[in-house]
């Protein structure tokens, strides 16, 4: 393993190539030296210093040094070493030194100046701690929302001593040394053509070659090469080759997390790996349990960027551990974790129950986007979770300028989904009105026509608002550049024009244009109703021939001229009387069966969802007497016997004079 050592790292430049450092330092004035790093460590970051600026280097000792006599150089308040054998005794000492000793201090240190005094005191170390210095410098440089190095930094002798070392004589570097190097350089966004990347890559692709890399250091090249070079970088592939002969139950969870990072920036090759990660997939299961928050969230997006709909075991897994996690996860990888839930459909109870504790607690100071997913995940699995709803409902009240307008739609639509009032509902409607008031030409307009659908869904109606979207400027804006206007938007608006007729008569703005509707709520891909559970229909069809005498007295799946489709219809004449379906002639009173299956409530809850809540809602004002039989329910009937009792039951006693 290579030694870097601090004091002497001026002997490898070309001017001071003789044997012994502190002989170097005698013999040179100080301003030679620092002439001499300046014009060897400038190429390298000027790029990266906004405007002219021009770093002004010292010279590359690790300690500030004064000379008593104009020629001995030794570090101020510390005894000079005069002899080289003194430098041998400290070398094979800190060869000893326990590397989790020297790394746990590392991570202790918040700042690069911290960092970098530490290793001062170091008169040398080896090649993979340097490296692991220049690492940790990195993350609390990107820590602090950096992209470029502090100009302290570059002018740090002890920073320019370990690049001078790393660029003089990478073949010297151990591999660990070389690529945690070269990865951390380049997350400093070091000049890619400066000399010191230049012989990094080209001593780590002479040992690419040459079979000499193991496992770790081939994740970590391919990352550093990814950053550098792109997707298409041409060494990827011979990287990924060399990765597929290694044993995975050899490699640390944090390398099998880097597999999926790698071959996530392959995504048209997906199909040529899949073999590899079918592998990965199914050893991974048995290392879930050892990873931390970060990786979880890395693998989720990863799974979800290679499209890997077939790990759902691997899903599931990673699901059951994210529960225990979601205190500990950022704002960002919470965000990545629901991305995957949201993907992959997957629900767990105990991680929505987690999910609850979490945006509780902390959903004033959680980041809008991660707000706005737990919203698009509830709604998306059709999840009543009532502190979620309440607690997001009280944090836009306090907080509604963070969100954007997408963001706000995100947040309000799973209300009107979900068929939810929150307890500050007078509150929340009124700020939102406030905001499309100010803000309304703000919101794209499918996102707008959402928004004000699913108010409409909890009688939430925006009145003030109808005239705005009904006009033909709005509908123009709403189809674009298309030739026609997608059906779901056309059946937002029929239902909003309807609700208008039947919930707002006191509304005399503008109506929708008439090639702006639709013949049913019903169609495929974008329904605006749930389609009858077949099982339970078949169950209560049988039930009502028993009870009716008759399949003709009852039609199944009646569209209505108002665009809603009756699950069952049975017609009544004045004096009560039941009549055959074909009968359209003294129909007095027409009984709606809402045959209610488990997709039309809210997720393992008897709370109708919204879409079915108005439906029933707008039956009643067309005159329908509606009848809902609910499947929880149907279950509990043991025989055929009791459901013609159930539906006599919810048939008769509303109407006492139907007869049959």
């Amino acid at each position: 393993m290579a030694l870097i050592t601090l004091r002497r790292n001026l002997c490898h430049l070309p001017d001071f190539r003789i044997h012994g450092a502190l002989a170097a330092l005698k013999n040179q004035p100080v301003n030679h030296v620092h002439k001499a790093v300046k014009e060897r460590l400038c190429p390298w970051f000027c790029s990266l210093q906004p405007g002219p600026f021009m770093p002004r280097f010292h010279h590359a000792c690790c300690k500030k040094f004064h000379s008593e006599n104009g020629n001995d150089l030794h570090p101020v308040g510390e005894p000079v070493f005069s002899q080289v054998h003194d430098w041998d005794s400290i070398e094979q000492n800190l060869q000893k030194m326990d590397e989790q000793v020297f790394y746990r201090r590392l991570n202790n240190f918040t700042t690069s100046e911290e960092v970098l005094s530490f290793i001062s005191t170091l008169p040398t170390l080896p090649d993979s701690m340097a490296a692991g210095a220049l690492q940790r410098i990195c993350e609390v440089v990107k820590k602090d929302g950096d992209q470029r190095l502090p100009k302290e930094i570059l002018e740090n002798s002890v920073f320019q001593a370990l690049c001078v070392q790393f660029e003089q004589e990478p073949s010297n570097l151990s591999n660990a040394g070389l690529v945690t190097a070269l990865q951390a350089l380049t997350l400093l966004s070091v000049d890619p053509q400066s000399s010191l990347l230049l012989n990094l890559v080209a001593e780590c692709q002479h040992r690419l070659k040459t079979g000499a890399l193991e496992a770790h250091s081939l994740c970590v090249l391919a990352e550093s090469l990814l950053t550098l070079q792109g997707p298409g970088c041409e060494t990827l592939d011979l990287i990924i080759h060399q990765l597929q002969g290694e044993k995975l139950e050899e490699l640390i969870p944090g390398d099998i997390v880097a597999l999926y990072r790698i071959l996530q920036t392959c995504t048209e090759k997906v199909d040529q790996h899949q073999t590899f990660l079918n592998k990965i997939n199914n050893f991974s299961l048995s290392i879930v349990s050892y990873l931390s928050p970060k990786l979880i969230s890395q693998m989720f997006t990863a799974l979800v960027v290679l499209d890997q709909t077939q790990a759902l075991p691997l899903v599931i897994k990673l699901g059951k551990y994210a529960v225990r996690h979601i205190p500990h996860f950022t704002n960002e990888e919470l965000g990545k974790v629901l991305d995957a839930f949201i993907y992959f459909g997957h629900h767990d109870k105990f991680f929505i129950k987690a999910l609850e504790q979490h945006v509780v607690s902390h959903c004033l100071t959680l980041d809008p986007e991660v707000v706005s997913k737990v919203m698009v995940y509830c709604c998306g699995k059709q999840i009543l979770s009532k502190p979620i709803l309440n607690a997001v409902a009280e944090a836009f009240v306090c907080h509604s300028e963070k969100f954007s307008p997408t963001q706000i739609s995100e947040l309000i639509e799973p209300f009107g989904k979900l068929n939810y009032l929150p307890p500050n509902a007078s509150t929340l409607f009124r700020k939102l009105e406030d905001i499309l008031f100010t803000h309304f030409s703000s919101f794209p307009p499918k996102t707008l026509l959402k928004l004000l659908h699913s108010c409409s869904l909890i009688e939430c109606h925006p009145v003030n608002f109808m005239a705005k979207i009904f006009s033909p400027y709005f509908l123009q804006q709403l189809q674009g550049e298309e030739a026609y206007l997608d059906r779901l938007s056309i059946a937002q608006l029929t239902q909003l024009l309807l609700t208008s007729i039947l919930e707002c008569p006191f509304y005399k703005g503008p109506k929708r244009l008439p090639k702006y509707q639709v013949k049913s709520f019903l169609t495929p891909c974008c329904s605006l109703e749930t389609p009858v559970d077949f099982q339970l229909y078949k169950s209560v069809m049988i039930g009502l021939i028993d009870l009716l005498g008759a399949r003709l007295y009852f039609a199944s799946k009646v569209l209505t001229p108002y665009y809603y489709t009756i699950d069952v219809e049975i017609k009544l004449d004045e004096e009560g009387f039941v009549l055959p379906f074909t009968f359209d002639e003294d129909v007095h009173k027409r009984v709606a069966l809402c045959i209610d299956g488990p997709k039309r409530f809210c997720l393992n809850s008897k709370h109708l969802l919204g879409k079915e809540a108005i439906k029933q809602r707008h039956l009643r004002l067309l005159g329908y007497q509606v009848v809902q039989i609910p499947y929880y329910e149907i279950e509990t009937l043991k025989s055929r016997l009791e459901l013609v009792e159930y539906l006599q039951r919810k048939l008769f006693s509303q109407n006492a004079g139907i007869h049959w």
